[in-house]
């Protein structure tokens, strides 16, 4: 349902001390810590269950650009530099193909959360349309597939490989990079995407190690215990077992309901509930596509997605969905105040007062769905909505009214211990055949320890030192004394966060434009001046305050655990025009061919 602005009454004040209530039943003083890598603590775990290592011998060879990640960034950023003719590119991936997080999350129910048409890139230069307005993972899998084969990507990727050195040859102007696979070749040019979302995690439970029962990671799922498939099946070898699944974030709300439909018993063992909205998930109709897909039409689609989350009044809402929803009963409360009064406090308490009354719907959601009042009372999210990653979802609420689910809420504690028999929660342990972990992947560790490497430029600088007082970059793609080097992420740059994607698909074309542009110069470097990374720094510091994020929110990956981001959260940030003032600004700025601010040596 949709309810109008102002269409609830709300005591704020009330509101506001419950949100902070639930948030400090959640601190935990140990933040990020609470948590353990998959990959080091249960090795044998984390192995890849989907494709066959398949020996080689160490590549000792040169390319022209060299991208480290396999995912959304290194496909898009390899099809752009095809098409602008740098024909030599090599993408080094861990998994065994590509698609980056989409290679990993195979759990039963997963899909984007993001509408297909602004989330799936490349959907016109490919000429695929989604089956789905939100598509299923094997459907986005076999897109990056399709982008790597379209723009022939394959013949020099390798894959089950993970960067372990990158150190740049100043003698030669070329990046060496090193492998775990014994690799050591060099590139001109080096991309770096390895992006947020692929070092798998573990709550570190005392007696994780003991349980003798199965258990996996949400991205190790084993089908061949659970029976089914990425697309679907019944998980048949669950019909006879009582499986516990820990967490109930994005990852839980896509997978609980296949779980509940297959288990015999399922316990859903909840620390703090996830904002629940509706989906409304369907196929997309052919002959509508036909008449929508003209030239351009993927990206005017997500300039409107993105002008609809900004602060200004778009004339039409292409996408339509939960995620415009909440800007557009922002603008509708700021309408009512009169144009001369619109200060940062004006429209501030416009959009608080809007967040409350879309957090009150989904409340109300969960009890319309929810069969149990309890049950539905622990459902409730008690926080603002970009607090943490908004969840939408037709079937999740509804999966607690089958005879064989529950949910355990351990009222902000989480999970006390797991044991050899099962899981401990509120005193009470809790017997398992099967515990799965739907427990994320590490997003606010630092950059360094997720990648797995600390590039080394000029001079033997590295690059954590170099940012030892925070990120500095310009346009967030160039770094100064890391010649030849790009960055692919959404910081210091749109920092679009609702469509990760569209910030990619721009960061590739301004790659493939100033690589395009060293090449037609014969230059061996380019970086950017001290001069043009202090301009773009200074600019950035007139940017609004991060909009997610903040210490009042309730833990998650959003405020670093709660703990917040302390004196680097305001490089954390975007441009001050917001999105479309990023995307507007960097087009002229590669249009113009000047490409001002660039050093080519």
């Amino acid at each position: 349902m949709n309810m109008p602005a102002g269409a609830l009454t709300i005591d704020k004040e009330a509101l506001k001390r419950k949100y902070a209530e639930e948030r400090d039943k959640r601190i935990r003083p140990e933040g990020s810590a609470q948590y353990i890598r998959l990959e080091t603590e249960f090795a044998d775990l984390a192995t890849d269950p989907y494709t066959p290592l398949v020996p080689r011998d160490p590549v000792t060879d040169h390319v022209t650009f060299a991208f480290i990640g396999g995912g959304f960034a290194g496909l898009v950023v390899g099809a752009r530099l095809k098409q602008a003719g740098i024909d030599d590119v090599r993408i080094v991936e861990k998994g065994g193909d590509f698609g980056g997080t989409w290679y990993w999350n195979r759990y039963p129910g997963a899909q984007c959360d993001t509408a297909s048409m602004i989330y799936m890139p490349l959907l016109e230069e490919t000429g695929h349309r989604p089956s789905e307005k939100y598509a299923h993972a094997p459907e986005i899998r076999d897109h990056c597939s399709r982008i790597g084969e379209t723009f022939g990507l394959y013949g020099k990727a390798l894959f089950h490989t993970e960067v372990t050195g990158l150190e740049w040859d100043e003698d030669r102007k070329v990046w060496v990079v090193r492998t775990n696979r014994g690799d050591a070749f060099t590139a001109k040019y080096v991309g770096m995407g390895t992006g947020p979302l692929h070092v798998a995690k573990l709550p570190g439970l005392a007696g994780i190690e003991k349980f003798k029962g199965k258990s996996f990671h949400t991205s190790r799922w084993d089908y061949a215990y659970t029976g089914g498939n990425p697309e679907g099946a019944p998980m048949t070898g669950l019909a006879d077992k009582r499986v516990a699944i820990i967490g109930t974030g994005a990852t839980a709300v896509q997978c609980v309901p296949h779980l509940a439909r297959d288990a015999k018993e399922l316990l859903v063992f909840q620390r703090t509930p996830s904002s629940v909205d509706r989906r409304d998930n369907g196929p997309i109709d052919p002959d509508w596509f036909a008449q929508v897909a003209g030239e351009g039409w993927q990206r005017k689609w997500q300039d409107n997605f993105a002008a609809n989350l900004g602060a200004g009044f778009p004339n039409e809402d292409l996408v339509n969905d939960g995620w415009t929803d909440l800007a557009k009963r922002m603008r509708a409360n700021l309408r009512e105040v009169p144009p001369s009064e619109w200060t940062p406090q004006t429209m501030m308490a416009a959009f608080e007062d809007a967040d409350f009354e879309k957090m009150e719907q989904i409340r109300r959601r969960a009890e319309e769905l929810v069969d149990d009042p309890e049950t539905a009372e622990h459902l409730k999210a008690w926080y603002r909505q970009l607090c943490k990653r908004p969840c939408f979802h037709d079937e999740y609420l509804q999966a607690f009214n089958q005879p064989g689910t529950r949910l355990i809420d351990t009222g902000g504690k989480g999970v006390e211990r797991i044991t050899e028999n099962g899981v401990v929660a509120n005193g009470v342990e809790y017997e398992a055949d099967c515990i799965v972990y739907a427990s994320g992947f590490e997003v606010s560790t630092d950059y360094v320890a997720r990648a797995g490497f600390d590039a080394v430029g000029r001079e033997g600088q590295t690059l954590s030192g170099y940012w030892g007082k925070g990120m500095r970059t310009l346009h967030g793609l160039h770094i100064r004394g890391f010649p030849n080097l790009f960055m692919v992420q959404p910081a210091q740059a749109a920092n679009f966060i609702a469509n990760v994607p569209h910030n990619i698909v721009d960061h590739a074309d301004t790659i493939a434009a100033v690589v395009g542009e060293a090449e037609r110069r014969h230059a061996a470097t380019v970086e950017p001046t001290a001069e043009a990374e202090q301009a773009w720094l200074d600019l950035l510091a007139t940017a609004p305050a991060r909009a997610i994020g903040g210490t009042e929110c309730t833990p998650g990956y959003y405020n670093n655990e709660g703990a917040g981001w302390g004196d680097e959260a305001p490089l954390f940030v975007g441009h001050p025009g917001g999105a479309l003032g990023y995307f507007a600004h960097i087009d002229a700025w590669r249009r113009s061919g000047a490409f001002e601010g660039l050093a080519f040596g």
